[in-house]
């Protein structure tokens, strides 16, 4: 056991060395942050199933993924595709961090990834089978393949990572849950690695059926999808589902430096909250976001004028991004009308519990770069979503400070802070 097995000192700073994506806009960082930065769509119509029968008939799926290239096939045939992503993203976050296999000491190693709804393809598939064939059909793999924690579970199998492992489940928000509580474990001395972030694969037939009975998805734009996702546009009409992954890789900065790591940026706050409002609307007076904003405040001391640029929610549907606008113009006061807010869900779709892993490590990438990623498809201004949205091309600029938000059905919300490193 490592002689640094029982720190607990809270004072230990975190870094993000690795970033793992996988998307319907590019598999690997590069790829993605080229898309993004470019203004590119990752949305099109529906491949994987007959969806002449749905009233959304797009989404970003991810075409071009061979999960040989990351995984046994055997292992991958007894499992579920939101774990295929999961550890495809976390073998790309360890080679962008030049983190060899067996390099990191185990019991010092910990995965945390969140997924909101887990092995969606499995649970499609097996209940087809139950029905059409009988229970001697269904796959003995099934619950395994399904639960949630299965993801982190076998990730850490792959990689044996005996530290903290646990499935955060939060809806929508689970991605950055995941890499906040990760960034808890590294500042109280539990972990000196941790992979973080979300995974999902919920472009299903079943799935696809409750959020068209939902009308949450995007209809309007079936034979010109590229254009179904426009956040904060006047006549965005809802959200598009995405498949896919985002992992990073966080690290003590004593760890980091000691291995020599390429340092994206440093991760230096979390925030968490509830609007305890309703299962699915947020909170029309914001109280949860706004005080998400707040606590990360109160933990950097940073104040609202120290931040540079927000990685929104931002899922082009009416009611959370008039929610969002209203939860940055409260905690931010005068200078949410200087912020730089973008919402990259106009290029990938919303890819639900991965969609805080991805974004953090688009956060991350804008630290590094200074390059903030446009929201494409803005054309007709809202007069309740009145901020900067980066409307259609990238800018550049000096961004020392970003943040990440999601909120989640439950009213789950949360937030990270991203500061450039020093």
């Amino acid at each position: 056991m490592s002689h640094r097995s029982e720190q607990f000192s809270v004072g230990n700073r975190v870094v993000v060395t690795g970033l793992g994506v996988v998307t319907s806009l590019g598999i690997g960082i590069a790829k993605l942050w080229n898309n993004v930065i470019a203004g590119r769509s990752g949305i099109g119509v529906v491949q994987s199933f007959d969806v002449s029968n749905f009233s959304c008939k797009i989404a970003g799926e991810i075409l071009d993924f061979k999960v040989s290239d990351y995984m046994d096939l055997k292992l991958a045939k007894r499992s579920d595709l939101f774990v295929h992503y999961a550890i495809a993203g976390a073998r790309l976050a360890l080679d962008d961090a030049n983190i060899k296999n067996g390099e990191i000491e185990p019991e010092r190693f910990g995965v945390l990834i969140g997924s909101g709804i887990g092995g969606m393809q499995t649970i499609d598939e097996q209940s087809r089978i139950f029905h059409e064939r009988g229970a001697r059909y269904v796959s003995p793999f099934m619950i395994p393949s399904l639960i949630n924690n299965i993801a982190p579970g076998m990730v850490a199998i792959e990689l044996n990572a005996r530290g903290p492992n646990f499935s955060a489940v939060s809806a929508c928000t689970s991605g950055t849950h995941a890499i906040g509580e990760a960034y808890h474990m590294l500042k109280l001395g539990k972990a000196d690695v941790m992979l973080a972030g979300g995974t999902e694969a919920a472009v299903s037939p079943l799935s696809f059926a409750g959020f068209c009975a939902m009308r949450a998805m995007s209809t309007s734009c079936n034979d010109h999808p590229e254009e179904a996702s426009r956040p904060f546009d006047a006549t965005r009409d809802g959200f598009v589902m995405a498949n896919g992954s985002g992992v990073v890789v966080l690290e003590t900065l004593e760890h980091a430096i000691g291995r020599k790591a390429h340092i994206y940026c440093e991760l230096a706050g979390y925030s968490a909250s509830c609007d305890a409002y309703h299962m699915t609307s947020p909170d029309p007076e914001t109280r949860g976001l706004t005080k998400c904003f707040s606590d990360l405040f109160r933990e950097t001391g940073l104040s609202a004028a120290d931040v540079d640029y927000i990685n929104a929610h931002g899922t082009s549907t009416q009611y959370n991004d008039k929610a969002e606008t209203k939860a940055i113009s409260n905690a931010f006061g005068d200078h949410a009308k200087k912020l730089l807010i973008s919402s990259t869900k106009s290029m990938t779709g919303h890819l639900l519990g991965a969609a805080g892993g991805l974004e953090a490590a688009i956060c991350a990438k804008v630290v590094e770069t200074g390059k903030v990623p446009p929201t494409i498809n803005y054309q007709n201004r809202d007069p309740e979503c009145y901020l900067n949205y980066v409307p259609n091309r990238s800018v550049d600029a000096d961004i020392k400070v970003a943040i990440s938000d999601n909120l989640g059905f439950g009213g789950q919300n949360g937030a990270l802070l991203f500061k450039k490193f020093s």
